[in-house]
């Protein structure tokens, strides 16, 4: 398991008001072949934020923060994330208490292990696993694809001006069901009520895809810019 140097159980006090002081922060995505990068760096730069794409492991003094998006199988993701040396500098980069923010199978990749790929651990940021929708209910399909509620858990300003409850858009078969419920910030009801979102520190994931989901995901993305910013 991950140690975290930071011990900041909630976000720090700067970061709660809404007039809190914010620069343009300059935000690393990861390209390991297996993200939806256009839409997640057009979306970031439309929440304010400067993007560099990075495809191998580089300084990463001048970045504020560090996105991990990912689609796909899980297995595939987490030998592609070794391939290109990320898993280590994501690990490195969690720990030092820079900003993170995971994507789909981004936020899955920071749990151990995953049913879609047995033998092939995750990152192992958080202890727990991912697994398989098999709902009752013969009207709800795997994969979840579409449109559907995230219930917020507790207050937190990634969700300034977001209603409880809103709508954002899931594509994705198998679901994160970490061990230390804490860390969950966001469930989502899909035959289960299982967790759509986590945060934990200087630690964001979601399940659900912000770059899609509209107006509701750019906000998302623009407090997560500004949380960023005055980190």
């Amino acid at each position: 398991m991950l140690i975290f140097k930071s011990k900041i159980k909630n976000l720090p006090q700067h970061t709660q008001g809404a007039n809190a002081k914010s620069k343009i922060p300059k935000i690393a995505l990861l390209d390991y072949e297996m993200g939806n990068l256009h839409s997640v760096s057009k979306a970031l730069e439309h929440a304010g934020a400067d993007v560099d794409i990075i495809t191998k492991p580089t300084k990463m003094d001048k970045y504020s923060a560090l996105v991990l998006p990912g689609v796909g199988n899980f297995g595939d993701c987490a030998e592609k994330c070794r391939e290109h040396g990320f898993d280590k500098l994501t690990l490195k980069w969690i720990s030092s208490g820079k900003l993170f923010f995971g994507i789909c199978v981004g936020m899955q990749l920071l749990m151990e292990e995953s049913e879609e790929a047995p033998g092939i651990p995750g990152l192992g940021v958080f202890k727990g696993k991912v697994k398989l929708f098999k709902p009752k209910d013969p009207a709800l399909k795997v994969p979840q694809m579409g449109w559907n509620q995230v219930e917020q858990k507790s207050r937190n300003p990634i969700f300034n001006d977001i209603p409880n409850n809103n709508y954002f858009y899931f594509v994705h078969s198998y679901y994160v069901e970490p061990e230390n419920a804490e860390i969950i910030l966001g469930e989502t009801d899909y035959g289960i009520k299982y967790c759509s979102f986590i945060q934990k520190n200087n630690i964001f994931a979601t399940q659900f895809h912000p770059e899609k989901s509209q107006k509701t995901g750019l906000k998302l993305l623009e407090n997560f810019v500004e949380i960023v910013g005055s980190w």
